[in-house]
């Protein structure tokens, strides 16, 4: 993480307060510890929040209301509930909400950690793109109106109330999860809970008892039974972003889930029955996942009954000045700011350029250009330094870090045989390939080093040695 991320805590308990601030700053959290749910609204209105953890019985405002104004104001904190008083029919109830995770008192240390640091992970790797878009310019609470934007609308229109289950691909950033979201609103399970998963943020040893929950004394640390996500998506949509990411030796656990729609807990052995209609995405080729063995061919197809594929900004270019038009009026209010839009050139310039994050990279652009904008309109000096480069190389003129040629090896001073030529041309040829593919994942560490198929530490090592950390 580039920052510690902040933690608030609401708990009306100063004894239970104390333990878990001092937890979180053990684990390098910042924490914002707060006695009831009013501190706690005053907090997020005043302080950058990552994860709210807060207790359901408060007094002034309780955990419930907490949550419902997280999930509308701040809808990609996550929140997990904390309470004595623990059933599975309030655990729905928060899932229902919009809640992250649910834990009763008394927890263990272990469970609690493991579910915070999956929240902390979540928040950083969060995939929400637009997810408060306004109906004007889209459908479905979706902005766009390109041609291929409409088709992904007809299918969502076509299949939402079906129990068919749904797989959406695409590159990330383009938006999978508004998708999934609104194939659950727009269906009669509108009302039921929508569950969402993010499997790349759960360690592979936990991933069975988060799905099908696990009995008291299953392993250590289940001082508790506990629901999994199946049985709190009971009649409602549970939504498996990365599902790529699911070892085999799950995947075949889930697709007899799937199937008969029934499985275990974790250390139980009574069959739980569930009427669970499923959403799966990822960013990556499952054909190509399954050829290399790593995806089993029998869940696919089974997930494959309806297939959407979302395209990359770069091919629903018409759809920035929407886009940009949104994220602006967005980030006016969060920042305080009264930029009223982008010129024509920055617009220009904006449609030349491929976005490799996709939308996620074009808010976080419209974020960046708010906060150094000193006018009323974004201006081209306010674009970051990858789009104006992109605009060079379309110019023919000279850009760092492309390839060197062969005549340029070999008419280097620098270099005083042929292995220091290949030694200097390696470097830069690496040097160009890594800027590139973090260029491509929107500067994700983990994604990019998924990308050139070498490990998340080889790849830190490697841009250190580059001088690429920033």
């Amino acid at each position: 993480m580039s920052r510690n991320q902040q933690i608030l805590v609401a708990d009306d308990e100063p004894n239970l307060r104390r333990v878990l601030e001092a937890q979180l700053r053990r684990d390098g959290f910042d924490v914002i510890g707060v006695e009831d749910g009013r501190a706690a609204l005053e907090a997020l209105a005043e302080h950058h929040v990552d994860v709210v953890i807060t207790d359901l019985r408060m007094p002034h405002v309780d955990g419930m209301a907490l949550l419902k104004h997280v999930v509308a104001e701040f809808p990609r904190v996550p929140v997990i509930m904390i309470t004595a008083h623990g059933t599975v029919d309030t655990a729905v109830e928060a899932l229902k909400l919009g809640a992250f995770d649910y834990i009763t008192k008394p927890f263990d240390r272990d469970e609690l950690k493991s579910a915070i640091m999956k929240a902390a992970r979540t928040r950083e790797l969060s995939q929400t793109t637009a997810s408060n878009a306004t109906a004007v310019g889209g459908r479905f609470r979706i902005i766009g109106q390109s041609p291929k934007m409409t088709e992904v609308f007809d299918v969502i229109e076509r299949v939402a109330d079906t129990p068919s289950t749904v797989l959406v691909t695409g590159e990330s950033g383009t938006g999978k999860e508004l998708v999934a979201r609104a194939l659950h609103e727009y269906s009669r399970r509108a009302k039921k809970p929508f569950v969402r998963v993010n499997c790349a943020a759960i360690p592979t040893e936990l991933l069975e008892a988060e799905l099908f929950g696990y009995e008291r004394g299953a392993f250590t640390g289940a001082v508790t039974s506990k629901p999994g996500r199946f049985e709190l998506a009971h009649e409602g949509t549970l939504f498996l972003d990365e599902i790529a990411e699911i070892p085999p030796s799950m995947q075949v656990k889930l697709l007899r889930a799937l199937q008969e729609q029934e499985f275990e807990r974790v250390g139980g052995i009574k069959t739980i029955r569930v009427d669970v209609r499923l959403v799966a995405a990822t960013n990556r080729n499952l054909e190509v996942e399954i050829r290399e063995g790593r995806f089993r061919e029998d869940l696919y197809y089974r997930l494959n009954v309806v297939h959407v594929e979302l395209p990359p900004l770069r091919e629903r270019q018409g759809d920035i000045p929407l886009l940009l038009g949104h994220f602006v009026d967005r980030y006016n209010e969060r920042l305080g700011r009264n930029v009223t839009g982008f010129s024509e050139e920055a617009q220009a310039l904006l449609a030349q350029y491929d976005f490799p994050g996709n939308i996620r990279e074009l808010e976080n652009l419209v974020e960046r250009c708010l906060l150094f904008c000193d006018g009323d309109r974004v201006e081209v000096e306010h674009l970051p330094e990858s789009v104006r480069r992109a605009r060079a190389r379309r110019a023919g003129e000279a850009v760092p870090s492309e390839p060197p040629s062969y005549d340029e090896i070999l008419e280097s001073d620098e270099n005083t045989g042929l292995k220091d030529m290949v030694r200097e041309a390696t470097t830069r040829m690496e040097r160009a390939i890594i800027e590139r593919a973090l260029e491509k994942t929107g500067g994700n560490v983990t994604h990019a080093a998924r990308l050139l198929r070498i490990s998340r530490k080889s790849l830190q090592i490697k841009m250190k040695e580059l001088n690429l950390r920033e």
